[in-house]
């Protein structure tokens, strides 16, 4: 384990993320979700692939065991992608990636729903104050669905994103269930795979001839899907989960930089004060987390028989 190495690849990952969500927003207002989705989606497989090359592991990362799983995180994975870009186009930057910080509260509720995995007093608790706070960064644009047409597109991106973050914690609880049978590499290839046929569903609602520039860039956001899904599997093989999970949130400050530098948006009191609040309830979880698995290891090592 090489924890300094794994917390600055999950640096890389969020950051490339971060980027990767700024570079659609920019193409938001002309090209549409489903089909910004198939380049973020299908650009990414060569990289995904070249990376399996490196690693000696073509023969064996596009084994699937179980077929149907893929699909089902694939759809709940789309779903997310698409809403999350959809609301890119009404919303500051640093809005949409706190309201997108739910999704890990979610998982919290529907691993117990569908896993049947024990939650407690203390994660509930944590749970109920992160949505909270996903509630205040929410408040502004809810209050102002009755508001001129401006006013009522934010509200439907806020609405966007929050059923982005549902389908995104769905498709969490399916990853959960896939690694007890799949390789990494194999979950990794074939979400992007479903992603991109599933996108091409979309065109019907009207995808669009993209400009010279919005290409490249469409193209751009798919190689660094690609790069930051590496980076982030990478992050987990170096260090503990448990270590570099809290440092998802780091895209709270590199999310501002970006709104405010490259889209010049200037984030409001209640949101920094939500995102503020989901972001505590998010690393309260992770924490307890961890002192839960020292816990069991230690009961582990109890019963081991010492020789």
């Amino acid at each position: 384990m090489r924890p300094l190495r794994g917390i600055a690849l999950k640096l890389g990952s969020v950051l490339v993320f971060i980027v990767m969500s700024s570079l659609i927003k920019s193409t938001a207002q002309h090209v549409p979700p489903g089909q910004a989705v198939f380049f973020r989606s299908f650009f990414a497989i060569p990289v995904i692939v070249a990376w399996l090359a490196m690693r000696r592991e073509l023969a064996t990362g596009f084994r699937a065991q179980n077929p149907f799983g893929h699909v089902w995180r694939g759809l709940m994975g789309t779903l997310a992608m698409g809403m999350g870009f959809a609301g890119l186009a009404y919303l500051p930057l640093p809005e949409v990636t706190a309201i997108g910080y739910a999704a890990p509260l979610l998982v919290v509720i529907f691993a117990a729903m569908f896993l049947g995995e024990e939650v407690r007093l203390f994660r509930i608790t944590a749970v109920a104050l992160g949505l909270t706070g996903v509630l205040i960064v929410l408040s502004p644009r809810l209050t102002t669905l009755s508001g001129d047409a401006a006013s009522q597109r934010e509200a439907l991106g806020a609405v966007l994103v929050l059923f982005g973050a549902v389908c995104a914690a769905l498709a969490q609880v399916f990853v959960r269930k896939l690694v007890m049978t799949e390789r990494t590499p194999a979950i990794v290839f074939y979400f992007s795979l479903t992603a991109t046929l599933l996108s091409l569903v979309t065109i019907p609602f009207g995808w669009v001839m993209p400009t010279l520039t919005e290409g490249i860039t469409l193209t751009a956001a798919g190689l660094l899907g690609g790069v930051g899904q590496i980076l982030l599997t990478s992050s987990y093989r170096e260090a503990d989960a448990s270590l570099v999970a809290p440092f998802d949130y780091a895209s709270m400050l590199f999310a501002l930089l970006i709104g405010y530098f490259v889209f010049a948006e200037v984030p409001s009191l209640t949101m920094l004060a939500g995102a503020a609040l989901v972001i505590f309830a998010g690393i309260l979880i992770i924490w307890r987390e961890r002192q839960l698995g020292l816990e069991r290891a230690k009961g582990r090592k109890a019963m081991t028989p010492q020789g």
